[in-house]
């Protein structure tokens, strides 16, 4: 079944689509990556995106014009993916959207909210859509993230000594062989807010400017201090917490600090809290995928928190980096699409496995599958072509 997984995450900056070739085999399910394309929200959307999200306050004016313009978005990089990737013969596409609320409390989620209406991606398409995949394992008990790591455990499953899936978005979450899975604290939320305020980028690239600045230490400590990282897994974060008026009351009262400086800070911030969950599980290799990987200092600052432990790149393990997460969503809508659970209550804290999501009927409505599939134990990587 040819599968578009849909993604946008933290940093809401582009949407990527992810096309797959995925089948059952017994309790094995394959996957050939088909490749991905990714489309950069336009300006004036990822402003007022910007504009609306927490701690900022909005309308449920604005709330219904932002679903719809990305939804629209999600429609257009779907269409792309189908022409460029499937030549046409995608089946079904799975949207993620864009989370714009995690109402996290403590240990404790009580919903979640992700935008970009699916009846755009069906309309444009003329496939059906899964999406929306989330609020069910949030009403099962969990956190409704990260949800990636059940594809995590299903592709690391077999995998020699303690392997552990780090994916550094704007919120850095892992995955440990047991099923342990949560946000470590931000990968570039603080980094890309500093950047932002302090050197008018939308971004440090290549971690250019934490290249040259030194780490603060009174500023390290008060940022450690978070009492975030203190809680047990399961656990979840987001914007929500780490956004540009968290690191403006971290800041204040220590003077004009050059933005290197807090650059390079924030780059220890990200390495420290990702090391000692890393730490915490005992992993002997790290296998990282998202936006962080590109950041070649973050990177150095993660290898020297964790000395003796292997750090790569999923990329050389066949899954691209970039790509990881739509894929992974991709693999979730196949799952719905077959009736089949998509979370694994170790990972997210759910009482119990539950399929995701809704489903959307494409032009010709919905002609589901048979039941009778076999819930896979393991994720197996096929070669294109």
């Amino acid at each position: 079944m040819r599968v578009i997984g849909l993604m946008s995450g933290t940093s809401y900056d582009a949407i990527d689509a992810a096309a797959a070739d995925l089948r059952l085999d017994g309790d094995t399910l394959e996957l050939r990556p088909l490749g991905m394309v990714s489309e950069a929200y336009a300006p004036g959307l990822r402003d007022a995106l910007a504009a609306a999200l927490p701690p900022a306050a909005t309308s449920l004016a604005e709330v219904c014009r932002l679903d719809t313009l990305v939804g629209r978005a999600f429609a257009a990089a779907a269409v792309r993916a189908d022409r460029e990737l499937c030549g046409g013969r995608a089946e079904l596409v799975a949207s993620h959207g864009q989370t714009v609320y995690h109402w996290a409390e403590g240990n404790t989620v009580h919903g979640t909210l992700q935008i970009g209406q699916p009846a755009w991606i069906a309309e444009a398409t003329g496939l059906p859509v899964a999406a929306d995949f989330r609020p069910r394992d949030v009403a099962a008990g969990g956190q409704g993230a990260p949800l990636v790591s059940l594809v995590d455990l299903l592709w690391l499953r077999g995998r020699p000594g303690t392997p552990v899936a780090l994916n550094l978005g704007g919120i850095a979450n892992l995955t440990a062989p047991d099923g342990t899975a949560f946000d470590t604290g931000p990968a570039c939320a603080l980094l890309d807010a500093a950047a932002a305020a302090l050197a008018g980028l939308s971004r440090d690239t290549d971690g250019a400017l934490a290249a040259r600045g030194t780490v603060h230490g009174p500023l390290l400590r008060r940022l450690l201090a978070e009492p975030y990282y203190a809680l047990d897994a399961p656990k979840t974060t987001g914007k929500e917490l780490f956004h540009a008026g968290y690191l403006r009351a971290a800041l204040a009262g220590f003077g004009e600090l050059s933005a290197p400086d807090v650059l390079a800070t924030l780059t220890r911030l990200t390495a420290r809290t990702v090391a000692d969950a890393v730490r915490a599980v005992a992993a002997t290799e790290v296998i990282a995928s998202g936006g962080g990987t590109r950041n070649p200092v973050l990177m150095a600052a993660l290898r020297a928190e964790l000395p003796g432990v292997a750090l790569r790149s999923s990329d050389g393990l066949g899954l691209p980096s970039a790509a990881k997460e739509a894929y992974a969503f991709a693999v979730l809508g196949f799952l719905t699409w077959h009736g089949l659970p998509g979370t694994d209550p170790a990972s997210t804290g759910a009482r119990h496995p539950s399929v995701l999501g809704s489903l959307t009927p494409g032009r010709d409505g919905l002609r589901l599958p048979p039941r009778g599939g076999t819930r896979p134990v393991r994720l197996a990587l096929r070669r294109s072509g």
